[in-house]
């Protein structure tokens, strides 16, 4: 059965992730494209290149004009190019940061946003019902001008240098390093800082499908070499991106991973301080208070939503919100695209550098100095399908788990959230998008914070499933 989680559809290449899935998801999406038109990308993963051409030989069987990017491209290129054409779908084939083994598809509706559950339900409802796939040759596509090649990546990079300071990037002398994690940020990221005169290396840009033999996602376990070589030889940031680059993650200049809720705290307060920009942030359930602080500081609104970057997205519309993040590194701004993008992140990033012409150790410090520090933590458990339900069952009928300090208040819209009278907090939801628990805390207190993790996992019974 296929489903749709936060981000998109993602399967195992050669168990769920084949043509003939794809093809099934594509006749869903077919039916439901009134305006005949789609953006079809693909990223640099195992079989995302001649998927992309199973998925529009079923688009132009139906009549779809397909425009169709024809190299591997970040995530939020596509994105931006759904939101330029006005179409009503797009789609990238990705697996975003999952194993290499994964593959997927990502949806976008009109104005480049991430397909909502309404969208992804109607395509589930098909596809369960089942429905017939038709297909035409992509040649023959071609051909009769039902495909299209599209090149968007010089409009989505003039985008970029228009929203930031470029003067002030060039005569700030910054050395940066890039890890884009065998991905597809390097063209971008490149162009984009040497236009700002930005001093740039890059490692990790080659092609290959089993990322390094990593996992492609930026976080400290990961961007060790970025950190080693940023503090050894003296840059000023270290800027890596997720395979798809959607994602971020950042090394100071002494090689310190700087946490993206600390990015999402400092671009907010930076745009808010600094910049004089006005509104809210809107983050998920699972990300930094510190931005609640930062809000309130400001009197702006921080407003609490579901995982999934379509549900930021919403409600950045509804609210007229400045900025909205998330804790795994994705993150947009008011103005630019509809859904998160690691490549204006870090641009923005590096504006904040020239601008402020201090180091990004000490605008941390500062930042901390202001609000407080917040202690984090973050931990996923795998385990089977049946331990699973006995995990859920436990969350649900939680009358005997007590924790060593009161509770405020407990939500359950996405999976459970604690919080407690101290502002400290804990969620644990399952993920969209892997087998996975996540659990994730926060306060100002780090023993305590890691005795209430303690308290948790140990009344589910997980405690000896830790994964990372």
């Amino acid at each position: 059965m296929i489903e749709f989680g936060t981000g998109g559809w993602r399967a195992i290449i050669g168990d769920e992730f084949t043509k003939e899935n794809v093809q099934k998801i594509a006749t869903a999406i077919a039916l439901e494209c009134e305006d005949k038109r789609i953006v079809v990308g693909y990223d640099r993963r195992f079989l995302s290149d001649v998927a992309a051409k199973w998925f529009s030989e079923v688009m132009i069987a139906h009549g779809i004009h397909v425009y169709f990017i024809n190299k591997a491209v970040p995530t939020p290129i596509i994105m931006f190019s759904v939101k330029q054409l006005n179409t009503n779908y797009g789609v990238a084939i990705t697996a975003s940061h999952n194993p290499a083994i994964y593959n997927g598809i990502k949806v976008f509706t009109q104005g480049g946003k991430d397909a909502t559950e309404d969208y992804t339900a109607k395509f589930e409802a098909s596809l369960k019902k089942g429905i017939e796939v038709i297909t035409d040759d992509f040649d023959q596509g071609l051909k009769q001008n039902l495909i299209e090649y599209l090149e968007p990546g010089n409009d989505y990079i003039d985008s970029i240098l228009s929203m930031v300071d470029i003067s002030a990037i060039r005569n700030a002398n910054i050395k940066a390093l890039i890890d884009p994690m065998h991905g597809v940020s390097k063209t971008s990221l490149t162009i984009i800082l040497s236009t700002a005169r930005v001093d740039v290396d890059i490692i990790n840009s080659r092609h290959d499908t089993l990322f390094g033999g990593k996992l492609p996602s930026p976080a400290s376990s990961t961007l060790m070499h970025l950190s080693e070589k940023v503090a050894k030889e003296h840059y000023d940031i270290g800027i890596a991106t997720d395979g798809d680059a959607d994602r971020i993650g950042i090394v100071d200049e002494k090689g310190a991973f700087i946490h993206p809720n600390l990015l999402l705290s400092l671009i907010y307060d930076y745009l808010l301080r600094v910049k004089k920009q006005k509104g809210a942030v809107v983050r998920n359930l699972s990300t930094t208070h510190a931005l609640d602080a930062i809000a309130k500081a400001h009197n702006e609104l921080c407003i609490e939503t579901s995982v999934g970057f379509k549900h930021i997205t919403m409600n950045m519309e509804k609210y007229n919100a400045l900025i909205g993040g998330e804790s795994s590194g994705g993150l947009t701004i008011r103005g630019h695209i509809n859904g998160k993008d690691g490549i204006f992140a870090a641009t923005l990033l590096v504006e904040m550098l020239g601008i402020t012409k201090k180091p990004l150790s000490q605008l941390v410090s500062e930042l901390e100095d202001r609000y407080g520090k917040f202690y984090f933590v973050e931990h996923n458990y795998e385990f089977s399908n049946e331990k699973k339900e006995l995990v859920k069952k436990r969350l649900e009928n939680r009358s005997t788990l007590a924790f060593s300090k009161p509770l405020k208040e407990v939500k359950d819209f996405d999976g459970i959230k604690f919080y407690f009278e101290d502002d400290s907090w804990i969620s644990c939801r399952f993920s969209g998008t892997e087998p996975l628990l996540r659990v994730f805390a926060e306060s100002k207190d780090e023993k305590a914070i890691l005795e209430d993790v303690s308290t948790l996992v140990h009344y589910l019974g997980i405690q000896d499933d830790l994964q990372s």
